[in-house]
């Protein structure tokens, strides 16, 4: 009986956590919101910062749920690399990622250098700016049902956005390092390269098998013993390794919808069964986490960092749009679509602040103050351009002109 009392709180904790998902998915049906919006700001009100209404245990789940959700993401994500996908819209998702990178590093720092930040504080974030969260992107296109030649450039733009935005931050780090005297730029470097490219080796070298078992072990359909065995297995060891499970899970996904002989998809599709449960908790924790009171040290630099990073954004996807020669306009606000900030960028704000531990306290101010910004914004900006691009299956239901 007293093992069953101690019980109780869990299961009512979770059980309620996972009707509060259901309800926002509902309400995310009928209103403008996003259910990931809904589930961030229902966690910040159930959060510590205001209602309180948690238990503790709950938030000693975060960093477990968070390495298993974003792995999740990522294997999710690689099937939007495939050769086929690559080869008619290659152009497009190359030009725009690399050109929103770049334009945001670039406009973070000199508007940063202008309102007299200091140049390598400037550099850190110019370094994190770029940095997208899939989690928000990818499930917002799931919500809407969002389908065509946009939505898969999106997130083909998404799937490598880490990959670049993790290269970039290792230089400008090197760079920060040299200007401020650190003496630890090569090491930032080697660090970098290695999260990059040993995550990529990592998901080759788990893709390639499951490719095998995808075709031979199962001919015709996968199990969710394998796929989700697999992709947890591939997180595990890119935590043993220090690299980025995000790409890793990434290749691995990006290698099995190449090489796969038949039935490419139903890895994923087993996937994707198992998927939802799990980020309402994420959702729902990533909002609980989040500081209100970040908001109130923001400063100038604070505001800059959301208004540049906007900015750049928009620029860096006209511009990439130009260059890929995309003729539909949408293609120039992608990057619009891509604000949410939050997992990646914070990991690279921590990295940044062991070389620059005196900048601890304004590197966390501003990049968990804009991450309260961009999270809840964020998937309102991605779920209305999709709508606007015309690719929702559902494109009645969320007409937001049309309303009364």
């Amino acid at each position: 009986m007293t093992e069953s009392i101690h019980l109780a709180p869990i299961l009512l904790t979770f059980g309620g956590l996972f009707l509060i998902g259901l309800v926002a998915d509902l309400l995310g049906r009928h209103t403008p919101l996003p259910r990931v919006t809904l589930l961030i700001f229902t966690g910040f009100l159930i959060g510590p910062s205001t209602l309180d209404l948690l238990p503790e245990f709950i938030y000693n789940w975060f960093p477990l749920l968070t390495d298993i959700a974003l792995a999740m993401i990522g294997f999710l994500l690689g099937q939007n690399l495939t050769r086929e996908k690559l080869t008619t819209m290659g152009r497009p998702i190359i030009g725009i990622s690399i050109s929103v990178m770049i334009a945001t590093a670039i406009l973070m720092f000199v508007g940063l250098w202008i309102l007299g930040v200091p140049v390598e504080m400037a550099l850190v974030l110019a370094g994190i700016a770029p940095a997208t969260a899939p989690a928000p992107v990818i499930d917002v296109t799931r919500e809407i049902d969002a389908k065509g030649p946009f939505t898969d450039t999106l997130l083909g733009v998404v799937a490598i956005d880490d990959a670049w935005g993790m290269l970039l931050f290792s230089c400008l780090l090197v760079a920060a390092t040299i200007v401020g005297g650190n003496g630890h730029s090569l090491d930032a470097l080697n660090d970098g390269l290695w999260e990059v490219f040993g995550a990529l080796l990592l998901g080759g070298v788990i893709g390639f098998p499951m490719a095998y078992l995808n075709s031979h072990l199962y001919p015709g359909k996968s199990s969710q013993a394998e796929v989700l065995g697999l992709v947890l297995l591939c997180a595990g060891l890119a935590e043993i390794l220090g690299v980025s499970y995000i790409l890793s899970a990434m290749m691995m996904g990006t290698v099995v919808a190449n090489f796969s002989s038949h039935h490419q998809h139903r890895p994923f599709e087993e996937l994707e069964m198992f998927e939802w449960p799990l980020l309402i908790l994420f959702f729902l924790l990533a909002g609980a986490s989040l500081n209100l009171s970040a908001l109130s040290t923001i400063g100038f630099m604070g505001v800059g960092y959301v208004v540049f990073r906007v900015l750049g954004r928009i620029v860096g996807s006209y511009l990439g749009a130009k260059w890929a020669k995309c003729d539909q306009k949408q293609y120039g606000w992608m990057g619009f679509a891509m604000l949410p900030h939050a997992g990646v960028p914070i990991g690279m704000a921590l990295l940044a602040i062991q070389q620059f531990p005196h900048l601890k306290e304004p590197i966390l101010a501003v990049i968990l103050s804009a991450t309260v910004v961009f999270e809840l914004v964020g998937p309102i900006a991605t779920r209305w351009l999709l709508v606007k691009s015309g690719e929702s299956t559902r494109q009645a239901e969320f007409d937001f002109d049309s309303r009364p």
